[in-house]
């Protein structure tokens, strides 16, 4: 098997499990993934900005998980956990353990017993609650609220993280020994502008993903691409799609997805068309550099030239006038049309 094959059979595999990925620029990640899916007990470290896909990428190692995978997979939302009612619902109570525990209840690690248990947004996590994370993830055992006696557990852990936890840990707000028990497999996501190459395919994906919302899509047109490329994309992967979903519900007719369409159906998008007139003079000549081969500086310098060209055809009354409307110096004017060999014709307008 060829590395390309290899590589193309990985990426099959992830997407039967839902995480998309198009180039080979997620590789050495779904390799580091699958790996450790096969290590049943070892404890990973997800770590990427908000929308890369990490709870998707946590549940692929469940499901990938020959030893797991038929048992539970429990996520628990460490930014959403309330600090008064955190043992009882991380651990569990007995009976008559405080005011209304009126019949004893698991907890979410043992929810998780055989299974996976993944601590999503770790970096949220109180630092009052961070201690007993650790000493559960070390010890193994839990013990409910009221209860004298521990219950082992059996769980693989995965961490997940949208912010940098070294970071934390050198601001003081996430515990460094947690940390490192946490690290033992650490794999990190790339944003969405670090997969720009992929932008087509992956929404074609989604385009297939949502055909409910508009079936037969088959194209995505360069020009939108294009415009994507330079989007921040801040929500990342999650974002795209729900841009494609947006798209998909707008449109009427057509098998491909447009600059149009999107325009159309964000209203970010339609937001910078009406504020900034500037910006679709920009889009076209980002095709230009990205589809023909173009350097920015010659599309700028052609871009200069067009605009002089189309001042002297439009300022009947020479080159103060032009100046003015161009809102620069006579001076400065008169170098940039000497540059580009247009003195003559401006002279030939001057009053």
């Amino acid at each position: 098997m060829t590395c390309d094959q290899s590589g193309q059979e990985l990426r099959r595999i992830f997407e039967e499990l839902g995480f998309i990925t198009c180039t080979d620029a997620m590789g050495p990640v779904l390799r580091q993934t699958r790996k450790a899916a096969y290590l049943s007990d070892i404890t990973v470290l997800l770590e990427g900005e908000t929308g890369t896909g990490k709870q998707v990428l946590a549940r692929a190692i469940h499901q990938l998980d020959e030893k797991r995978r038929s048992r539970p997979f429990v996520t628990i939302h460490c930014g959403a956990i309330s600090e008064t009612l955190a043992e009882s619902e991380l651990f569990g109570h007995e009976r008559g353990a405080f005011s209304g525990a009126v019949s004893p209840r698991k907890g979410l690690f043992q929810t998780a017993q055989g299974g996976t248990l993944l601590l999503d947004d770790i970096n949220d996590l109180p630092l009052t609650l961070q201690s007993k994370f650790l000493d559960v993830l070390q010890r193994n055992v839990v013990r409910a609220v009221g209860s004298d006696r521990e219950t082992p557990l059996d769980a693989r852990v995965i961490a997940a993280s949208n912010k940098p936890l070294a970071q934390l840990v050198r601001q003081n707000a996430f515990r460094a020994d947690l940390y490192y028990r946490l690290k033992v497999v650490h794999l990190s996501l790339p944003p969405l502008r670090e997969r720009t190459g992929e932008l087509g395919a992956l929404m074609l994906e989604f385009a297939r993903r949502h055909r409910d919302a508009f079936p037969g899509i088959t194209g995505v047109e360069p020009a939108l691409i294009a415009h994507l490329s330079s989007h921040p994309f801040p929500g990342n992967v999650r974002e795209l799609e729900h841009s494609v979903v947006r798209m998909l519900f707008g449109k009427s007719e057509g098998e491909t997805l447009c600059l149009r369409d999107w325009v159309e159906q964000c209203e970010d998008a339609r937001d910078e068309a009406n504020t900034d007139p500037v910006r679709e003079g920009a889009r076209t000549l980002w095709q230009a550099i990205s589809q023909n081969g173009l350097s920015y500086a010659q599309v700028l310098r052609s871009a200069e030239r067009h605009i002089l060209e189309m001042a002297i055809a439009t300022t009947p009354r020479g080159r103060r006038e032009m100046a003015r409307r161009l809102k620069t110096s006579e001076r400065t004017l008169y170098h940039k049309l000497q540059a580009h060999g247009l003195t003559s014709r401006a002279s030939a307008t001057a009053g």
